[in-house]
């Protein structure tokens, strides 16, 4: 996978990070750190400009999150509602209401989420399929979904760049938060699970 990317990066340069980056949003087990430390790297020893590099990670980060946004509006409230009146409600206990109090649940947190969940792993990318599944206004969605993209790519290209040769090095650590990253928000997606089902009314 190493050797794929370095090839498509020295091949296309600012267009390789923000095609590779792109992907990588579409298919969250695409190593987007490995992209992003390579990219930097690469801004060590040729002419890359590092700003530039981060600015076209970003905006592949950006157009591949508003891809995810538009197939969850797709799948939007109703068709779910639809889905839920269906035998899916029944295996999972779940009614239309469940679906109105998750919509609402969103409205009210979904900025922050859209915002914080561009530097866990997996969970950057699929973040986007309820922000347009509850319809979040699309303005907002940009401008959360680029600021944390932004600042995301930022450290690791400049890290990247900083630590030049060493950058492999960089990786074993966010391998390490990668692990502690997904085990946290599995943690707290089963805790939110048992509290939605303790807390819903029998009717």
């Amino acid at each position: 996978m190493q050797n794929f990317i370095f090839m498509v990066l020295e091949k296309y340069s600012y267009f390789g990070v923000f095609f590779l980056i792109f992907i990588e949003n579409i298919f969250p087990p695409i190593p987007s750190e490995v992209i992003l430390l390579l990219s930097g790297f690469m801004t060590s020893y040729t002419s890359l400009n590092v700003m530039l590099m981060i600015f076209f990670a970003s905006l592949g980060s950006l157009l591949g999150a508003i891809l995810l946004y538009y197939i969850g509006k797709i799948l939007n409230k109703d068709r779910l509602k639809k889905m839920v009146r269906g035998k899916i409600g029944k295996v999972l206990f779940l009614k239309e209401k469940d679906i109105d109090n998750a919509d609402a649940w969103f409205d009210n947190k979904g900025n922050k989420s859209v915002f914080f969940c561009r530097f866990v792993p997996i969970v950057r990318s699929l973040i986007s399929i309820p922000a347009g599944m509850s319809e979040m206004p699309m303005v907002k969605f940009i401008v959360y979904t680029f600021c944390g993209s932004l600042i995301w790519n930022t450290v690791l290209i400049c890290l990247g760049h900083t630590l030049s040769d060493n950058w492999s090095m960089m990786l074993d650590i966010l391998d390490k938060y990668k692990i502690i990253a997904i085990i946290i928000m599995l943690c707290i997606f089963v805790y939110a699970l048992y509290r939605f089902y303790k807390n819903k009314p029998n009717n």
